[in-house]
């Protein structure tokens, strides 16, 4: 094979991989930054976290466009994202990030905004941003990016909203897979009993918890479950957050 071929194969195989296959799970999307090197915004959200620190999330986080959200189920996921093929713009290493809110589309700009469909696109905090460019004024830069296992500390968090009549628990610190699928409910005296996604973690039940110690079943993307059991003791209220068992 002489140089000419060789050059050409290479050159393909390249292109393969940029464009998501046998890539190793690295697909391709662009990134952008929203606050200051503060972070920015870190209260509530399309996920319903209603405290990123407090949440233990921080400033390692990301807004996700249409393509990636997912209508709120892929809140809580992970992702590793490092920038590339832009030689002025791109630092070396790579960031791993939660998602924690949407990057709304805007269809009256069908060719400026990066959020619109069908484009995979990450909002991140400046902070974030500026660890993977050499400067914030990159603007916009393009990005390889996979999911990733959620590393956490400690157990999968409950915290207990809504009223009476229809409690919510917002699920959050998940291991592993991250972003939940199913959560189950059971009260003293009770069985179990599915919850209804609200919004992105937010989960409700028509089930009366106050007064009664609760349980919690989870089960993440990767089909895993675990329960927490009596995690809430019968004392609880709105506003609390309790630690359960983790995957």
């Amino acid at each position: 094979m002489n140089l000419f071929w060789i050059c050409l194969s290479f050159l393909f195989l390249s292109v393969v991989r940029l464009n998501g296959a046998d890539n190793g799970g690295w697909d391709t999307a662009h990134a952008t930054f929203y606050g200051d090197m503060g972070g920015g915004e870190t209260i509530g959200g399309a996920c319903g976290y209603s405290d990123l620190f407090l949440q233990i999330y921080g400033l390692k986080t990301t807004a996700l466009s249409t393509a990636l959200f997912n209508g709120g189920a892929t809140c809580g996921a992970c992702y590793e994202i490092q920038c590339f093929n832009d030689p002025q713009w791109c630092a070396p290493g790579s960031i791993i990030v939660t998602a924690t809110n949407f990057c709304p589309p805007n269809y009256s700009k069908p060719y400026e905004n990066w959020c619109n469909p069908p484009l995979k696109h990450f909002d991140l905090s400046m902070p974030m941003f500026v660890k993977i460019t050499k400067d914030y004024h990159a603007g916009i830069v393009p990005v390889l990016f996979r999911r990733v296992t959620c590393s956490r500390k400690g157990g999968i968090k409950f915290q207990m909203k809504g009223n009476q009549w229809t409690p919510f628990v917002v699920v959050f610190n998940v291991a592993g897979d991250g972003d939940v699928t199913a959560v189950s409910v059971k009260a003293d005296g009770g069985g179990w009993t599915a919850m209804i996604r609200n919004w992105g973690q937010v989960w409700q039940t028509s089930e009366k918890l106050v007064g009664r110690s609760v349980s919690f079943s989870v089960t993440t993307s990767d089909g895993r479950t675990v329960q927490s059991l009596n995690v809430v003791p019968r004392n609880w209220r709105f506003g609390q957050i309790f630690e359960g068992n983790q995957f």
